[in-house]
């Protein structure tokens, strides 16, 4: 269902958010605009369900800090553009309760301890059961009942116990320890730059899944080692670099973290939320140009949601519904719009390798997968271009898709 939450007013041109164009700022204008959405929600987080006196303090104490925050630039954008924290704020719009709020202000705290920005300690009176930074890359996990946290700069205090956020250089990537009853965990392995492969995940909606032939995103390796699977998604984001290096540049803007949902030899899945702009569900598969499209796919699946926080971008986007060129369910325009937008880029993709000469794009069944996704394309467009009722922040999306459907049946003529 569309957002009911209103929007505050956020300029836009999406005039190539599917393909960029060189040294392009339209991504990064459509981040912003989703982030500012969210800084205007922070007032709202509290509301729609009871709370207790303990809990009150905390909201009354959070919204203080947030107000201070907002008064030094890039302060409160920085912190919300992390997708453990903006992902809890999107969620609370439709799904408010006190265990979402316990958790964001608790993440708020924890992650400016750890970049030492706390002007003085602060305590949360009503924490959370688990903590997931991202920024920190630590996950703390608490006792059934826990008791109020300390959050100061460099650690936080539970009951008599110091629990350092600083990284300890003897640490191995991976560990799991136990202190004072708090489990303490690093689950993140570096992918490439800040891309990080994630075995926590604190979006409450990642079981909830749409599409009808998965069912939810459990995090599951698939038997497969860490290194395997960072070498792989390192392989395809290097790929892209070579490729399409403004797309690969924009990629770095928006993904954070991939997190692992399984491996299958012979069907690939992935899946994106708009609520968590910056985390992708992908299992692993042997094919690396899969693996590659993937990446590809759910990178742009996160900036039309983006573009989406700020814009309904189609007037007629939830009802009627259409046949999906890639779904075996009928699919309103803002899902077949979804797969358009996804697809094109992948097209681009091909179109490169093939131009680049590139050694995976020396076989047939390379270019029938190519002709395959132009075909997609097409008839997505088609669906798209003759049916949809664009808002004024849409029409320069639907231009730049008629511009490169257009491309491709041009190619074919020739």
């Amino acid at each position: 269902m569309p957002n009911a939450n209103p929007r505050p007013a956020f300029s836009i041109s999406p005039r190539d958010l599917t393909i960029p164009e060189n040294h392009s700022t339209t991504a990064r204008k459509v981040l912003a605009g989703a982030i500012y959405r969210l800084i205007a929600e922070i007032p709202t987080i509290g509301r729609g369900f009871p709370i207790s006196s303990e809990m009150r303090a905390d909201l009354l104490q959070f919204q203080a800090l947030c107000r201070n925050l907002a008064k030094q630039q890039g302060a409160l954008p920085s912190l919300l553009r992390r997708t453990p924290i903006a992902t809890l704020i999107r969620v609370s719009r439709h799904q408010p309760s006190e265990a979402l709020a316990r958790e964001l202000i608790g993440l708020v705290y924890f992650e400016l301890a750890q970049l030492g920005a706390l002007e003085t300690p602060i305590r949360q009176l009503c924490p959370p059961r688990r903590l997931v930074s991202l920024g920190g890359r630590l996950v703390f996990t608490f006792p059934e009942a826990p008791h109020p946290i300390t959050y100061a700069n460099g650690k936080l205090i539970v009951d008599t116990v110091e629990l350092p956020l600083a990284p300890d250089e003897q640490m191995p990537s991976s560990f799991s320890r136990t202190k004072g009853n708090v489990i303490a965990e690093r689950p993140y392995h570096e992918i490439e730059n800040d891309i990080v492969l994630a075995l926590q995940d604190n979006n409450p909606l990642s079981m909830f899944e749409a599409h009808p032939d998965k069912q939810g995103n459990a995090i599951d390796l698939g038997g497969k080692s860490l290194e395997t699977w960072t070498n792989t998604l390192r392989d395809g984001l290097q790929l892209i670099a070579a490729m399409l290096p403004d797309l690969r540049r924009e990629m770095d803007l928006f993904v954070q973290q991939i997190v692992p949902v399984g491996f299958d030899e012979e069907k690939h899945l992935s899946a994106s939320y708009q609520e968590a702009i910056g985390t992708i569900y992908m299992s692993l598969h042997p094919s690396l140009m899969t693996m590659t499209e993937a990446l590809i796919h759910e990178f742009s699946h996160n900036k039309i949601n983006a573009l989406f926080e700020v814009d309904d971008v189609l007037e007629n986007a939830f009802s009627p519904l259409y046949t999906s060129p890639v779904r075996p369910d009928p699919r309103p325009l803002h899902g077949v719009l979804l797969a358009v937008h996804a697809f094109l880029p992948v097209a681009r993709l091909y179109e490169k390798m093939i131009e680049a000469q590139h050694p995976l794009a020396q076989n047939g069944a390379f270019l029938a997968r190519y002709e395959k996704i132009k075909q997609i394309n097409a008839e997505g467009a088609d669906v798209v271009l003759k049916n949809g009722k664009p808002t004024s922040v849409g029409k320069p999306l639907l231009d730049e898709i008629r511009k490169w459907d257009e491309h491709y049946r041009d190619l074919e003529k020739s």
